[in-house]
């Protein structure tokens, strides 16, 4: 295994194409705060979520989102003032993020307790990295540091049988930011070059601003969960910026 090269990966939008399952899983847990919305999201609604969904950083968010769309509050009024939205809705329904992070992993979880195969189906990996990946951990030590709640990362992995040790996914569980997590590498893999594979341009755009991270190498995942201005403003920076097929041939 050549020990010099440790990639470090986001999961939702660069391994696992799980917009759907994230949108579902928001409207469910929507439906326990806010009784007027029907059982099932309109499938409108759930197309509608993947252009929200480069705006989300973490995944409870989607609650809000699907709420706000829900409302009828179209795609460009939520990115133009989606923290001011948000907090309007926290302040309505007298709920912190602290609590929506919890009901949206419950949700999911009572998800799958009941229909695993379908939850994991609604969670596919885009085409091609399941093997990449099998082919990175042959080659380089790998690690996921994602906002995702570690236990739903662990069991999409295993449902695609790739192997990853539990000290290697950092998620939310971790209460660290990606900046963090990173420190963290550079620290306990001293000497070593670590790319950094991620899909959200403002999470690139902090680790570049950081000087302590200066060493890391930066990609932009383009078939993310992004927009045409991401891609614009990421290629004025020092950032590679890799379509899919480019990946997996690496």
């Amino acid at each position: 295994m050549n020990n010099s090269i440790i990639y470090a990966l986001d999961f939702d939008g660069v391994i696992c194409d799980s917009a759907v399952e994230t949108a579902i899983t928001g409207w469910k847990a929507a439906g326990s705060i806010w009784g007027d919305m029907p059982k099932t999201a309109p499938q409108a609604m759930i197309d509608q979520f993947r252009l929200v969904r480069p705006i989300i950083e973490t995944g409870y968010e989607a609650i809000l989102a699907m709420r706000l769309l829900y409302l009828q509050e179209p795609v460009e009024a939520i990115y133009s003032d989606y923290g001011n939205k948000i907090h309007a809705l926290l302040t309505e329904a007298k709920i912190s993020t602290d609590e929506l992070k919890k009901l949206f992993g419950e949700t999911r979880d009572a998800w799958i307790a009941d229909d695993l195969t379908g939850w994991v189906n609604m969670n596919p990996l885009f085409d091609g990295v399941a093997q990449k990946l099998r082919e990175i951990g042959q080659q380089y030590p790998w690690y996921v540091i994602t906002t995702k709640q570690e236990r739903f990362v662990k069991q999409i992995l295993k449902a695609n049988t790739i192997e990853l040790a539990d000290e290697c996914i950092f998620g939310l569980d971790r209460n660290m930011n990606k900046m963090e997590v990173l420190s963290g590498l550079l620290e306990t893999h001293p000497n070593k070059t670590i790319y950094f594979m991620e899909d959200r341009w403002p999470t690139l755009l902090n680790v570049l601003n950081n000087n302590e991270l200066a060493s890391v190498k930066l990609i932009f995942a383009l078939w993310g969960y992004n927009t045409a201005q991401d891609k614009a403003l990421a290629a004025e920076q020092a950032v590679t910026l890799q379509q899919l097929d480019s990946f997996l041939v690496l």
